[in-house]
């Protein structure tokens, strides 16, 4: 089915009226989407958010701007000002490192986002590291009180100037997710998820498990051989669907899925969707157009309820997937249902390469669940979009 033909199917997760509410700048007709001088309204393709409780703070990486802007509460009108920004010393400031060295409130690339207990933590990419706050900002530019990835706020090379990986080190990290003690980073660079089984207490603490590598020196494409159920090519984005363990693995084109949290290093996954099988990678399996059980890049997964939703980015759409008795069946299934575009089989920008819609997407890098809001990061649009949830 899809959001458009199901109109009156009570379960589907999304309002069938598109966002609520849109950050960013408001595009005018004919107007083409271009990168936007930094303000407290425009952004340059935000990559993720974070809506700390049903009704704020709200956090965003303006991933092209470097730098995370806040608002004191859940918005309510379209292309709402942020309230604070982290990152640059103003509104209307932006590069990498807000052009100078690294610190403990820079940033170069931010993507992933996340509540950890009290604080947060983001993925800040191009620094490979994390930076953790212990208690959640509430104002401009707060200084991170941890870093994990690089031995101290100033330094950020990759792998800390390695060519091996270590438990210790991050390469391109673009995701964080936390649940239930546990903080997970999709350490993008090194083809791998890491995981502390605790939240991190010092400064460059090492991660307790690795999956998507046989060790943690290891940091070959697909663990260095062909695909499989526990290699990764280009992982991003975590989260948990009831017990069942959820990664989207954007550069095999598919989302990866455990039964339960995985103890040991390397456990394979139970089940793929986007691919038939654990050993074939192709975009859209293979084929130009996509269908209901294909993906190309999916790079943003959350879960509500028993419904499963995948930013399946490269097609700009939404799929969803409702959870059946046993997790198993799912296994390279069609999803339940679309959002962004008229049908499975369609895959352009706002459905018709025309203007953005409030139910269209393009190239749409995250999605997050809090409460009744989705919060979706609409990166070629340069915007994010609250969408309502129908429970």
């Amino acid at each position: 089915m899809n959001f458009a033909s199901a109109l009156h199917n009570d379960n589907l997760p999304l309002s069938p009226n598109g966002a609520e509410v849109i950050l960013g700048k408001i595009m005018q007709p004919e107007e083409l989407a271009t990168p936007l001088a930094p303000s407290a309204i425009e952004m340059f393709g935000p990559r993720a958010a974070c809506l700390i409780s049903e009704n704020g703070p709200l956090w965003v990486a303006d991933t092209g701007h470097h730098r995370l802007l806040g608002w004191k509460n859940l918005p309510t009108q379209d292309s709402q000002p942020a309230d604070w920004v982290i990152g640059q010393p103003d509104f209307n400031c932006e590069g990498q490192n807000a052009k100078g060295t690294p610190g403990k409130t820079t940033l170069s690339v931010p993507t992933g986002i996340c509540r950890c207990g009290a604080g947060m933590a983001i993925a800040d990419a191009w620094n490979h590291r994390i930076l953790i706050w212990k208690k959640v900002p509430e104002d401009s530019n707060v200084p991170a009180d941890l870093v994990l990835g690089q031995v101290n706020f100033t330094e950020n090379k990759p792998n800390q100037g390695k060519q091996e990986a270590a438990a210790n080190f991050l390469n391109w990290c673009y995701g964080v997710f936390y649940h239930q003690g546990r903080l997970f980073v999709a350490d993008t660079g090194n083809r791998r998820v890491l995981v502390w089984n605790q939240l991190p207490e010092e400064n460059n603490q090492p991660a307790d498990l690795v999956l998507g590598q046989p060790d943690m020196t290891s940091r070959n494409e697909n663990g260095g051989g062909s695909p499989s159920a526990s290699s990764m090519r280009w992982c991003h984005d975590i989260t948990f669907w009831g017990e069942n363990l959820v990664v989207t693995d954007a550069g095999n084109n598919r989302v990866m899925i455990w039964e339960k949290m995985p103890t040991e290093n390397n456990t394979p996954c139970a089940l793929v969707l986007g691919q038939k099988n654990f050993d074939v990678v192709e975009i859209n399996q293979g084929v130009y157009f996509p269908n209901a059980s294909s993906l190309s890049m999916p790079y943003g997964v959350d879960a509500v309820d028993d419904w499963l939703l995948v930013a399946d980015t490269a097609n700009s759409r939404l799929l969803g997937w409702q959870k059946p008795e046993s997790i198993l069946s799912l296994q390279g299934s069609a999803a339940d249902a679309i959002a962004g575009q008229n049908n499975f089989t369609s895959k352009g920008e706002n459905r018709d390469f025309g203007q953005p819609k409030r139910d269209s997407l393009n190239w749409c890098y995250g999605i997050k669940v809090v409460g009744n809001t989705a919060i979706i990061a609409d990166s070629g649009n340069n915007r994010i979009l609250l969408w309502k949830i129908h429970k």
